[in-house]
């Protein structure tokens, strides 16, 4: 079991990616819809830095707010596979 967390919106075709990978290598997560507005995406700034999404949280190996898709997907293939 995991401790994986994304931080997505709906609709946004770079988060889709990354939870098709999550879905390919089975892996549970818990999701976290942020606002549409950039300005309003307080949470996921204060855990990556910046108000883009999907950021990826793996506490267990140290992953504190990872941004961009393919990082993301890369990272968990390598991580989990």
């Amino acid at each position: 079991m995991t401790n994986l967390e994304l931080y997505e919106l709906d609709g946004c075709p770079y988060c889709a990616k990354v939870k098709k990978k999550l879905d390919e290598l089975d892996l549970e997560y818990e999701s976290h819809m942020v606002p549409r507005s950039h300005s309003e995406r307080t949470e996921v700034e204060a855990v990556s830095g910046q108000t883009g999404v999907p950021v990826l949280v793996d506490p267990e190996h140290g992953v504190e707010g990872m941004p961009e898709s393919d990082d993301i997907v890369e990272y968990l293939e390598e991580t989990y596979t």
